[in-house]
């Protein structure tokens, strides 16, 4: 990142948008050097608009990490396509997170269009450049380079964080001035309780079959903190009796798994020890309920 000499403060909202699965969640938790959004290969793995912070400096870059843009099947879809819409709709920069496949998939066209109509700045984010090759990449750049006039085009790697330092270079000019939103030492604006619901679904996704994340749900029933120790009570919720049992696995196996890796994460980020308690529960179609949906939380950005 180039040295910044200007010391007045400077701050700016940033969009990650891009399909399911190109890696903005990966990518936010490298800028931020913390875990605060659930990361799996499976699509749709983020389900609400979450709010990364990081401060160089004189400058503050608050990023809006979006679920992957989709065509909504269920309610709970329509509510992650509209956090979307709100995430971009006073930004100062949006980047658009694509992988080198050489071609514009119907989505991202649909998204470009979008931007153009709002005269919203864009920079193109080429991720995941260690696992495709150089002429992979060149290809991508002509081709969506001839669709829409980028701001900047940067090839990445999310997962390795070869060439992230270069957003903020080119975000930088797009900063106001102005008093930051958040204090310097905060990453994020999620509560504590969402980043354990957070992590602990990102365990299950990461270990259970194809089709069951997407059916899941984590609560937080009660979060309990002292000075040396957080006791956590969550519900999983999925939507079919014979989900409950893969969930749980044979004597608890699965959910013994699930809840130790999920220990080790918020260990690491809230830095004391911490006990997990995780119950099953089955709440079928809760995904198309309203108000299973409200009581779980994911239409608060609209309350």
């Amino acid at each position: 990142m180039k040295e910044i000499q200007d010391l007045t403060q400077k701050t700016g909202f940033i969009a990650l948008v891009g399909r399911p699965n190109v890696g903005k969640s990966t990518l936010l938790n490298h800028i931020l050097g913390e875990k605060i959004a659930a990361v799996s290969r499976k699509p749709q793995t983020t389900r609400t608009s979450i709010t990364g912070i990081l401060t160089r400096g004189s400058r503050q870059y608050v990023f809006l990490d979006t679920p992957g843009v989709h065509k909504p099947k269920t309610k709970l879809g329509d509510m992650m396509m509209k956090s979307v819409g709100t995430a971009t709709t006073d930004v100062a920069l949006v980047l658009l997170v694509v992988e080198p496949l050489a071609q514009i998939h119907p989505i991202e066209r649909e998204l470009m269009e979008k931007f153009g109509k709002m005269h919203l700045p864009v920079v193109l984010l080429i991720n995941k450049t260690d696992i495709f090759t150089p002429a992979d990449i060149i290809r991508t750049i002509e081709v969506f380079s001839k669709e829409f006039k980028f701001e900047a085009v940067i090839p990445l790697s999310g997962k390795t964080g070869d060439g992230v330092e270069i957003i903020f270079d080119e975000a930088e000019p797009f900063l106001e001035e102005a008093e930051w939103f958040f204090p310097s030492d905060m990453i994020t604006d999620q509560p504590e309780r969402t980043i354990a619901g957070e992590i602990i679904r990102e365990k299950l996704l990461k270990l259970l079959d194809q089709e069951i994340p997407h059916g899941i749900a984590v609560v937080i029933e009660d979060f309990k903190e002292s000075d040396k120790r957080i006791d956590i009570r969550a519900e999983i919720f999925c939507e079919k009796a014979g989900h409950k049992k893969i969930v749980i696995g044979k004597d608890g196996a699965m959910l013994k798994k699930v809840g130790s890796f999920a220990r080790e994460d918020l260990e690491a980020f809230f830095g004391v020890h911490v006990n997990i308690n995780l119950w099953v529960k089955v709440k079928e179609n809760w995904r198309d309920n309203d108000y299973l949906l409200h009581s779980f939380g994911f239409d608060r950005e609209d309350s």
